[in-house]
């Protein structure tokens, strides 16, 4: 059980299927260049595992951003609370108890009224793809399902796909990898099943065919241009992202997609093969869409290359002043609106100090105690006395992390 949760951080299974007869075209050359403006009538998300949290994150976060979003096997928005415990063995495994969407679902109104997200009301009638394979043995199902209640309880028009066979990857009709593997590049296979026109279809309306020969350029772009601060290692992103451009997008109106690669799926380990066979770029070519592919990459705490979902690099990572987050954001505007980049640094407002009776601390969940004192949830500072009579002030510096004004 252990080692299922220390492998999910990173891609894994899969499930056997027979192949499926189908024209590939292989992914161009990446050209150098930077992220132009173009004519975007629309943004979507996807994703897988960190991605998949990621893109979730994105979606309730920027909510006036993204019109919807298709995700392959993640949770509910922060249901890691900024702990890597939590992530793992109730986000990933259920060994311990998370957050209900309904708590999660609060959360979200709380940080909206606070403005550090998006109005969740923006998500009614959104249309939203989740998958979820009955072989994935790193996300446990009832994750999974979490994160669709938490979608239908803010009214989006949620689609679930949890039949499949598939374990725990990005499934395309030319993934690499058998439907039952477990090694790189987590790209399966699943025989007749395509579930990115499925995804697309869900998103967009109906899809034409996939092109088997591609029109577009693979665009390369310096991350670092969009980062706040301008060093995308400092916030474990890779120096190099991507964009499929194609052909018709050059001179017409189009969609963009942002699809998020999941652990051990980075550019600087698995070279271009999510981009090759995620099978997005073919039809990209054929329904009129960009696809924008950012990078993670590893650093301290974040060995796997996975996005920041629960707070390895950022106790902001899932509200809008997140680091990731923002750069992510910034390249959709880059594409859509052609605004400068090297975004300046901003600074959140700091937390404002809450005084109460260390009794209403403890009711509130900013508190708890132990042997009639009370400790500061997260910090475990000391506060006084537990009683109606005791009183102390306390700012909250990250999810459930309390300390003395």
């Amino acid at each position: 059980m252990l080692r299922k949760a220390l492998l999910g951080l990173a891609m894994a299974t899969g499930v056997a299927a027979t192949s499926l007869s189908i024209s590939t075209a292989a992914v161009p050359a990446p050209q150098p260049g930077s992220l132009a403006r173009y004519d975007i009538t629309g943004t979507y998300v996807s994703g897988v595992s960190s991605g998949g949290y990621l893109a979730n994150q994105l979606h309730v976060a920027y909510s006036s951003v993204f019109q919807g979003a298709g995700i392959f096997s993640a949770g509910a928005y922060d249901c890691a609370q900024n702990n890597v415990n939590t992530a793992l063995l109730a986000c990933m495994d259920t060994v311990q108890p998370r957050k209900t969407p309904a708590q999660l679902e609060e959360l979200t109104r709380g940080r909206a009224t606070q403005g550090t997200v998006d109005p969740p009301q923006n998500l009614s009638g959104d249309p939203v793809w989740l998958f979820h394979g009955t072989n994935d043995q790193t996300v446990d199902a009832a994750v999974n399902d979490d994160l669709a209640t938490y979608y239908r309880d803010f009214g989006a028009r949620v689609v679930y796909n949890s039949s499949s066979a598939a374990g725990h990857a990005w499934v395309s009709p030319i993934g690499p990898n058998s439907c039952s593997s477990t090694s790189s590049p987590y790209i399966n296979n699943c025989g007749t099943a395509d579930p990115v026109k499925e995804m697309l279809g869900h998103l967009f309306g109906q899809v034409n065919a996939a092109a088997s020969t591609l029109s577009g350029k693979l665009v390369q772009f310096d991350q670092n241009s969009y980062v706040p601060g301008g060093n995308a290692a400092a916030v474990s992103m890779g120096r190099e992202g991507f964009a499929y451009v194609p052909k018709a997008c050059e001179t017409g109106p189009c969609k963009l997609m942002v699809t998020l690669h999941g652990c051990y799926q980075y550019f600087g380990l698995i070279g271009n093969a999510l981009m090759d066979k995620a099978y997005l770029n073919e039809y990209a070519d054929t329904n009129n869409f960009i696809v924008l592919y950012p990078q993670a990459t590893t650093m301290t705490g974040n060995p796997r290359g996975c996005w920041d979902w629960w707070g390895y690099q950022s106790a902001q990572y899932s509200l809008k002043t997140g680091p990731q987050m923002t750069a992510v954001v910034n390249m959709v505007k880059a594409l859509s609106s052609g605004q400068p980049t090297t975004p300046p640094t901003t600074t959140p407002p700091a937390p404002e100090c809450v005084t109460a009776s260390n009794y209403a601390h403890t009711t509130a969940g900013r508190a708890y105690v132990l042997y009639g004192q009370t400790y500061a949830l997260g910090s475990n500072q000391l506060l006084g006395l537990w009683n109606t009579f005791t009183s102390s002030s306390i700012r909250q510096t990250s999810p459930n992390y309390w300390v003395k004004c």
